[in-house]
């Protein structure tokens, strides 16, 4: 048996300026039809900032689709054919105020690969400095600063459940960036 899965037909559902949804007619590698809902996105960066080797950056926000706030990694949307190294920091300095001296890339995880092409981009970011914040238009959002073990704990305490944020802090600890 096939895995691969063969694109008969694709209708463009919806365009928006944040993503467009497709709905594909295909066919499976055993023959038979049917179809996919995709969601096309352009992808985005997350930053595991710390100002020293204890203390990690994030950020709160309201998200309007799980009306909740949420306590979570800096990040932000690529820009259409924007350089993911370009990207994290503007993200940083946008959401943050800071700038950093030294980037580290994490790979990339693929968010949610059965309904959409979300990538994200991981980084680690060291030796900040201060710049000042400028959100974009229509965010409302607060950088704090954490000890790295008390957010280690709120993510055992399901306290910090944004997968973002989970997947960048684990990619950094296994590489060895934190201690």
């Amino acid at each position: 048996m096939e895995f691969e899965e063969k694109t008969l037909n694709s209708n463009v559902v919806y365009d928006g300026k944040v993503m467009t949804v497709v709905k594909d007619e295909i066919e499976l590698g055993d023959g038979q039809k049917s179809f996919r809902e995709i969601i096309i996105h352009s992808g985005g960066v997350v930053i595991v900032a710390m100002k020293d080797k204890e203390t990690i950056l994030l950020v709160k926000q309201y998200r309007y689709a799980l009306k909740s706030t949420n306590l979570e990694l800096p990040a932000g949307k690529l820009e259409v054919g924007e350089n993911p190294d370009n990207a994290a920091k503007r993200e940083l300095e946008e959401e943050t105020g800071y700038s950093a001296k030294i980037w580290k890339p994490l790979g990339y995880i693929n968010t949610t690969p059965g309904i959409c092409t979300e990538k994200l981009y991981l980084y680690f970011a060291t030796e900040l400095d201060f710049v000042g914040e400028h959100p974009d238009d229509g965010e409302i959002i607060k950088c704090y600063e954490y000890k790295l073990s008390d957010v280690f704990e709120m993510i055992k305490e399901g306290e910090i459940n944004d997968s973002k944020t989970i997947c960048a802090l684990s990619r950094a600890f296994f590489k060895g960036y934190l201690i």
